[in-house]
Parts: C-alpha cells; structure tokens; sequence
C-alpha cells in the first residue's frame, strides 16, 4: 500500500462520460485505481482517454480510499476553466507524448 504521485500537469479521462459531465456540469469527478495524491488547487491539463489534451480544470479535491471491493481507489474532483484551442491541444498533446505517455503513433 502506497501513494503514487500525479504529475503536476497531467489529468488522464479513463472514460468519455467522466469528461462529458465535467464539460456539461462545469464540474466533475474521475475515479482512478490505487492511492494517488493529486495537487488539490492546482490547475491541470485534462486529456481524452485518448490521450488528447482538451482543457484546463482545477483539481478541487483528492480522496483515496479502500471501496466496498477492497480496492484502493482515488475520487479526484474538478472544476472546468476552459477548453484548449486546437493549437494549445495540439501542442499539450505532442509534449504529453514527449514527457508522460510514450511515444505516439503515428
């Protein structure tokens, strides 16, 4: 048992229904497996499942805990700041290859 830390910049969707409320509520929360600390107050990049950037949101909280499973799960709650432009998600995209998630297909 232990924390993972999150990059500072990095917000990954695991499904698209978590990132439509956020887009449609302007708030909304994602569900990610194992004990995470996220920056709580911080604002972040938030990607598709995809990995496509596609907004700003602020982390508003971060809980980890054991479910009723007996998995450790972490609730990271957000509020949506804006969308990123097709230039900014371009961009953000190709650095999030570059920096977190491997190299891209092309």
């Amino acid at each position: 048992m232990g924390f993972q830390t999150e990059f500072n910049s990095v917000c990954k969707f695991k499904n698209d229904q978590e990132l439509y409320e956020l887009f449609e509520y302007g708030r909304g929360k994602m569900v990610k497996e194992g004990f995470r600390v996220f920056p709580t107050g911080q604002k972040v990049i938030a990607y598709t499942p995809d990995n496509v950037a596609v907004a700003i949101v602020r982390i508003v909280g971060c809980i980890a805990e054991i479910n009723f499973q007996g998995e450790e799960v972490t609730e990271v709650e957000m509020e949506f700041i804006r969308k990123l432009n097709e230039e900014e998600s371009r961009i953000q995209t190709k650095l999030a290859f570059e920096m977190f998630f491997g190299e891209q297909k092309v």
